[in-house]
């Protein structure tokens, strides 16, 4: 996840690195390397600076944040770095990436405190528990109210109305071979038409203007028109996002709107669940345990929605108003099986390539 509109638009800067507060034995010998933990991440990443302070508290360690770009361009630098990893813990693989790190050994085995909160069908490796659900939501064509509006036509519904000459040339989604957002539209039409008729979709859409941006920040904040941090300047109305995407436009107002500038398609989505695991090979294994422990914790947990724009794993986890008010509840997302996405994900971002990316 994400992963995002959910979350870009309270990304923090693209290093965070907090200082940590001195421990209470004084003369400690213990090297820096051992007192900082790194976790490494997509862009979208955020928490809220008191959040992570109290967890660097109490934990004794200085967390450091890289981010690497897109959560494709992450987990491919991760699985090329496997062993040798950059941090000690790694978030941000979602589930139609999840096999490819798990078949190259990038992460070791650690039950994360907390687990018996999350319900087992999140958990993916129930038996070696070498990733942690993290958070869950829908990839959607999210669309501008106000371009719809003031053009007097019906937004798109479903996929198959995303290929009518109505919507020509309004759509942007992602590249699939890097944005885990984009990967989650594409799965979305294998979903929907199947293994014989998601290519024949996708020539539609394409001879219908669709257009491919190569990360979900690029298209959301510079292509949609109705993202605020582009402030607009964007000429499509239409973008892959996230059905939690439009509480992010009303964040901050003095004055909040009855319903949000942004609307979701609900005939499109996909679902999606990040996961977080502890990298094998990590410098600060300890440290990486106390890290996954606290992305499990319900102070984080309940810290996403608002901050990545997700909905928590944790049954116990209470969600703020502004996102139960502006969010969208899908009922019936699309779903792939993990073990088919495993054999055939590399192959259908192949022909995906061909289809729309020229």
């Amino acid at each position: 996840m994400k992963k995002h509109a959910r979350r870009a638009a309270a990304a923090t800067t693209a290093v965070l690195t907090l200082a940590v507060l001195a421990t209470a034995c004084g003369g400690s010998d213990d090297s820096a390397d051992s007192k900082t933990v790194t976790l490494v991440t997509h862009d979208s990443f955020a928490v809220s600076k008191s959040v992570l302070k109290d967890f660097e508290k109490r934990s004794g360690y200085k967390v450091e944040v890289l981010r690497g770009g897109d959560a494709g361009a992450a987990v491919n630098q991760a699985v090329l770095n496997k062993g040798n990893p950059q941090g000690d813990v790694f978030f941000g693989v979602d589930n139609t990436l999840l096999s490819r790190p798990l078949d190259k050994g990038v992460f070791a085995p650690y039950e994360a405190e907390g687990l018996a909160k999350v319900p087992e069908r999140l958990q993916a490796d129930p038996e070696k528990h070498r990733v942690t659900p993290v958070d869950t939501g829908d990839v959607c064509v999210n669309y501008d109210r106000r371009w719809f509006a003031d053009k007097k036509l019906d937004p798109p519904r479903t996929l198959q109305d995303l290929a009518k000459p109505r919507y020509k040339d309004l759509l942007v989604t992602e590249d699939a071979a890097n944005s885990s957002p984009g990967l989650a539209f594409l799965l979305a039409s294998v979903a929907e038409f199947g293994e014989d008729g998601w290519q024949d979709y996708w020539k539609k859409l394409r001879a219908n203007g669709a257009e491919v941006a190569g990360s979900w920040e690029q298209a959301y904040n510079d292509r949609f028109s109705g993202s605020r941090e582009g402030k607009g300047k964007g000429d499509k109305p239409l973008v892959v996002s996230y059905a939690s995407s439009p509480p992010a436009e009303v964040m901050g107002e003095k004055n909040p709107p009855e319903q949000a500038p942004t609307g979701v398609a609900k005939g499109t989505c996909f679902r999606q669940t990040e996961y977080a695991g502890l990298l094998r090979g990590a410098k600060n294994t300890e440290g990486g345990q106390a890290l996954l422990d606290f992305l499990l914790s319900k102070r984080f947990q309940e810290d996403l929605p608002l901050k990545m724009f997700v909905n928590p794993v944790r049954e116990d986890a209470r969600l703020p108003e502004l996102f139960t008010k502006y969010g969208e509840t899908v009922d019936d997302p699309a779903t792939v099986a993990p073990r088919k996405i495993a054999e055939h994900r590399e192959q259908w971002i192949k022909t995906w390539t061909s289809l729309a990316v020229k």
